[in-house]
């Protein structure tokens, strides 16, 4: 099968967490023999700002890391989409697009056809930007991927889609997995962007303050930290250390003893059952993890066992202080936190959800053409 996706970056997962699941499907569809083209704006946000904060090297950072796979960069206004969909069995296109482009690429499909074509919904706009979401024409579309129930019904109700599946993002497997390192270089980790206000205060209840309370070893990864943000990290006595390539994740994972995970506000309010990327790959990576409140709607994961919920920062604080005290039953839990993702989440489980979508396409086309030449 033939696979086109329009995403913003696979190259750049500068603040642009979609690259990180993006990674995993393409490695797992060439794993199984697929050709997969990924198609990304010239220009693109996250690549600028990647380039200008650390240069080309961080792309060739990115080649080494993944030497199969690679991107083709286009200019919109010159885009030929006959040569680039020519032969394609399946087009993916990915919400964080041009609404131009979202268009130009329904009506090649109904002009054209010859290919599956669907959108992928991995962001809370639909429920916090809805004029936006709605702007986008997709009649032509097959239909959409929602990466949460809570997405896939906002579909159906506003209309933007007859037929919407609920596809979750999942760990690449291949790369997150526990790491053995030669030294513990800190007791918790957290790995996140300063998220534009959206979990300011969530940071400072559920990071700093614990940390600060217990005067534990911690570093924070990420980007878009302003100047007040990074002095109150180190009034508490923690290390900022800026972005991180996503593939470096599980090595500094394996150098701490605990992680913690904190989303942003818009998804604990708007989309309930719906965790970010990085849950799934914490658990992969068989690190003890805490979170600030979510709710698992979906029943993805077992709370309780394959990780802590604190209801407050002064759970979060005994969480810490009790996972720290006790390595044997935080090694426990990383244990079963890793074998749900193994049984469930990983990169392989989406792409057979992805390949039993595309053959009920399939089958639907094949009974349209027999019933026409009836």
């Amino acid at each position: 099968m033939r696979v086109v996706m329009f995403y913003h970056s696979l190259v750049s997962d500068w603040n642009h967490g979609n690259a990180h699941f993006l990674r995993g499907i393409v490695r797992e569809l060439q794993a199984r023999g697929h050709a997969v083209r990924v198609m990304e704006p010239a220009g693109s946000w996250s690549r600028e700002h990647l380039v200008l904060e650390h240069g080309e090297s961080a792309v060739a950072g990115f080649h080494r890391a993944y030497p199969a796979m690679q991107s083709h960069q286009y200019i919109l206004q010159t885009l030929d989409l006959d040569h680039e969909l020519d032969g394609a069995d399946l087009v993916l296109v990915h919400e964080w697009n041009d609404h131009r482009l979202v268009e130009a690429i329904g009506r090649h499909r109904a002009l054209v056809g010859g290919y599956h074509l669907l959108f992928h919904d991995t962001h809370h706009r639909s429920l916090t930007e809805r004029d936006s979401m709605a702007a986008y024409r997709l009649e032509s579309y097959d239909g959409v991927l929602a990466f949460g129930e809570v997405i896939r019904q906002r579909y159906l109700v506003e209309g933007w889609a007859n037929r919407v599946w609920t596809w979750h993002e999942a760990a690449d497997v291949r790369v997150f997995a526990p790491y053995e390192a030669e030294s513990t270089q800190g007791d918790v980790v957290w790995i996140g962007n300063w998220g534009d206000e959206e979990r300011t205060a969530e940071l400072e209840e559920f990071l700093i303050q614990p940390v600060e309370a217990l005067r534990v070893r911690a570093r924070v990864h990420g980007v878009r930290y302003p100047a007040g943000a990074q002095r109150r990290l180190a009034d508490a006595g923690i290390q900022y250390a800026g972005w991180l390539p996503n593939y470096e994740v599980p090595r500094i994972f394996a150098s701490h003893r605990l992680t913690l995970h904190i989303p942003r506000r818009p998804y604990v309010e708007e989309l309930p059952g719906i965790p970010t990327i990085r849950v799934f790959e914490a658990l992969a990576c068989g690190i003890p993890l805490v979170c600030s409140p979510w709710e698992d709607a979906e029943h993805l994961f077992s709370p309780g066992e394959d990780y802590l919920v604190a209801s407050n920062g002064g759970e979060m604080q005994r969480h810490i202080a009790g996972l720290l005290a006790d390595p044997e039953s935080a090694s426990a839990m990383a244990r079963r936190g890793r074998q749900t993702i193994l049984d469930r989440h990983t990169c392989a489980h989406r792409v057979d959800e992805l390949l039993a979508i595309v053959e009920d396409l399939n089958c639907q086309t094949r009974d349209h053409a027999s019933m026409e030449t009836r």
